[in-house]
């Protein structure tokens, strides 16, 4: 490991991509400290300490705390990922979606075109939502968040979010492009480290009141490294389908032969379901900040994410939409029909009909494994807080994106390393060839 960093510095071109990245970062986390004009900032700060585990808590941790100061940069990326998540789902329901999405590199470019717009009109709605929302709440004191509501701070509100979400947009695809890893996945994970600062100040700080035993921090530590660990595991586990390709006759060459395999990830869905799961049960809690009716008080109350009601509805709802994320991104008879297109088959299995309903057999397995591993993570915190009063949110959706992310960045990093290498040998093998 100590080899592999220090080979980075002698790449200027992987060094070149990676200051580009941390530039690019670091101009995300100044704009979060850019406010949006016309708000209290002390009695919004007030107001979010009361909206723990809500909608508006879930949306500031991916924004990295710009929606808490209700800066330029509230809206996050979330818009972004909205919009793509519909766009996939849309992809499978309206055939000119499907045939772009098979046409390669230029219809990947218009599906990505109209995932920006999708972007801003998610934007424009949400921006609208929150400034109407703002006017009509008040700080612990009864002091007005919104000192002077009206159309024109909404206006305002509107166009300086959406702005600020179109900006790390391209943030995020300039990162993808002459950085270092995938740039919008980078962005939510500047935003959710951004809050381990704080998380471990306040833990030390109850260790020096007294107020938590230094075994037991101890003891989180560990349990922590463990926890990453497994996620680790998990996260690069497949189950791998072997593929045999006959042997073809040319001439007087033989081709083919070969074997190879179909990677299937444990969790082929990623990060998506919790995130669904989460946004849909808490919004009653959302609601119930801008709605003043017993009933939805009521609702928000039981739903609370350390409570037993909020877990029963979250375990079923993260399996719910794993598998149905998973049958979005794979289609068991496409797998089997390109095979068999292509003259490949599974050792003991008949191509077509009957190879589709084996890997289809197999996903469903697999994709079992990986819903109740994304359900045991997302609890988890739930767990932590509410019976051994850890006093900083470890696990769940944040944990797995940190932790995906950093997997994912450095194979990126691992393959431009590669990549350098194997162009030094063919350099030295081209001068000996000419020597000779």
């Amino acid at each position: 490991m100590a080899a592999g960093i220090q080979n980075i510095s002698k790449i200027p071109e992987l060094n070149k991509r990676i200051f580009i990245t941390l530039g690019l970062l670091a101009v995300f986390r100044i704009g979060i400290f850019v406010p949006t004009p016309g708000i209290d900032a002390q009695a919004l700060l007030a107001f979010f300490n009361q909206a723990k585990g809500t909608l508006l808590g879930f949306i500031d941790m991916f924004s990295g705390g710009a929606l808490r100061n209700l800066s330029v940069f509230s809206l996050g990326i979330m818009p972004y990922i909205s919009s793509s998540i519909i766009l996939q789902l849309l992809t499978v329901t309206i055939p000119h979606l499907e045939k772009l999405s098979k046409e390669g590199e230029s219809g990947r470019r218009k599906i990505v075109q109209y995932t920006r717009y999708g972007t801003i009109l998610l934007s424009v709605i949400q921006g609208l939502g929150i400034a109407i929302g703002l006017e009509s709440m008040k700080g612990p004191a009864g002091e007005l968040i919104v000192p002077i509501p009206g159309w024109s701070f909404r206006l305002l509100a509107v166009i300086t979010l959406t702005s600020g979400t179109a900006f790390i947009m391209w943030l995020g695809e300039q990162i993808t492009e002459r950085g270092i890893g995938n740039g919008i996945s980078l962005i939510i994970f500047a935003g959710i480290v951004a809050n381990l600062p704080s998380a471990v100040n306040n833990t030390f700080s109850l260790v020096r009141t007294g107020e938590m035993n230094f075994l037991f921090v101890i003891f989180i530590l560990v349990f922590a490294i463990a926890i990453i660990a497994f996620i680790i595991f998990m996260e690069l586990g497949q189950r791998r389908i072997p593929i045999q390709y006959p042997k073809r006759v040319v001439g007087r060459k033989v081709y083919g032969g070969q074997s190879t395999h179909l990677p299937l990830k444990i969790n082929s869905a990623g990060v998506i379901p919790p995130i669904f799961a989460s946004s849909i049960i808490i919004f009653p809690a959302t609601a119930a900040n801008f709605i003043n009716i017993p009933w939805i008080k009521a609702i928000a109350a039981a739903l609370n994410p350390t409570g037993i009601w909020y877990n029963l509805l979250y375990i079923p709802a993260i399996i719910g939409f794993t598998f149905f994320y998973t049958a979005i991104q794979f289609n068991p008879n496409d797998i089997a029909e390109n095979l068999k297109k292509n003259g490949g088959f599974v050792p003991g299995i008949r191509p077509g009909h009957h190879t589709s309903e084996y890997i289809d057999r197999i996903l469903r397995r697999i994709t079992l494994w990986g819903a109740l591993y994304l359900s045991f993570v997302c609890v988890l915190p739930s767990v932590l807080i509410g019976r051994f009063n850890v006093p900083f949110y470890f696990g769940g959706t944040a944990l797995l994106i940190v932790v995906g992310v950093a997997l994912d960045t450095a194979q990126q990093v691992e393959s431009h390393m590669l990549a350098r290498s194997y162009e030094g040998l063919l350099k030295k093998g081209r001068l000996k060839g000419r020597r000779g």
